[in-house]
């Protein structure tokens, strides 16, 4: 393959500088694919008005077909930033509308595109902010198929639905999980249960693997709960990613009541715990279990 500069004066982002990532991959067929280094792009789920596409101008590659907001990565950017950042820049998305939910990743070898979904947290409506849009719209479900596609949205947009069906959620019993590695934990339980929350932070930011979860595409962003009791219940608050429930009583009953309100609620959920009592409860309510074990295995990964 051979990287082939932007030529001066192509109709791409005229208005701003350039980066050293706008160029084109040619591969040895001919084939072009935008970004020196990968591109990624945006796929913002509303539920209740589908999904956000752009209207392609003519001057762009594959003009005139809808596809994702999203664009070539700058060097040493990550898929995610890029997505949101072009996101923001072609459609006015706020990067903290947008929660993310899972990653697809084309990997051609010489180039990757990385489709980022995630859903829409907060109401917000796309803004035409640069010259590669003729219309941004959000658009059903239902009626994807009926517009023009560009043909790697096309190609993809079968999985990436079917994916749309699987909303996972992590329900973590923290005193189980701090429990299965003696470090002293019982000295300051509550400390313990912080150090947890904050590795669990950090899994929820990164994200787990599609095949952890046995889920297709690269990478998931699960929801996560972390269930605390007894001294346990004295963490300070923060307000990250982590959702803290201080159970009243007995950690097992509050967890296997976040597995049934969770599962009704339409998500695929995995309760971590080792304890077979609770295990049992938390399929009962349709929950999958996994043990301390394997969440320890993906925070140390």
């Amino acid at each position: 393959m051979t990287i082939q500069p932007s030529l001066p004066g192509e109709p791409r982002r005229p208005h701003g500088p350039r980066d050293p990532g706008d160029a084109w991959v040619i591969a040895d067929s001919g084939e072009r694919y935008w970004g020196r280094f990968g591109a990624a792009g945006l796929l913002a789920v509303d539920a209740e008005r589908g999904i956000l596409l752009q209207h392609r101008v003519s001057w762009s590659h594959f003009g005139g077909t809808w596809g994702l907001p999203g664009g070539a990565r700058h060097e040493g950017e990550s898929a995610f930033d890029g997505a949101l950042r072009e996101a923001g820049e072609e459609a006015g998305v706020p990067a903290d509308a947008v929660a993310s939910r899972f990653a697809h990743v084309l990997d051609l070898g010489i180039w990757t595109y990385t489709t980022l979904v995630a859903d829409a947290v907060i109401r917000f409506e796309p803004v035409i902010s640069d010259p590669e849009s003729y219309a941004l719209e959000w658009v059903a479900l239902d009626e994807v198929d009926e517009r023009p596609l560009h043909p790697g949205f096309a190609a993809a947009w079968p999985e990436l639905r079917a994916a749309l069906a699987h909303r996972p959620a992590l329900l973590v019993d923290a005193a189980n999980v701090v429990g299965s590695v003696p470090d002293g934990w019982w000295r300051d339980r509550a400390g313990a249960a912080g150090r947890l929350r904050d590795r669990l932070e950090m899994l929820a930011t990164t994200g787990v693997r599609g095949a952890d979860l046995e889920l297709p595409h690269e990478r998931w962003f699960p929801g996560v709960t972390l269930v605390v009791e007894g001294r346990a219940r004295d963490l300070a608050d923060t307000d990250g990613l982590v959702r803290t429930v201080r159970a009243p009583g007995e950690g097992d009953d509050s967890i296997a009541g976040e597995a049934a309100l969770l599962v009704d609620s339409g998500f695929d959920v995995t309760v971590v715990t080792s304890d077979r009592g609770l295990a049992d409860r938390a399929r009962d309510a349709g929950a999958s279990v996994r043990g301390a074990g394997w969440l320890l295995g993906l925070l140390d990964s």
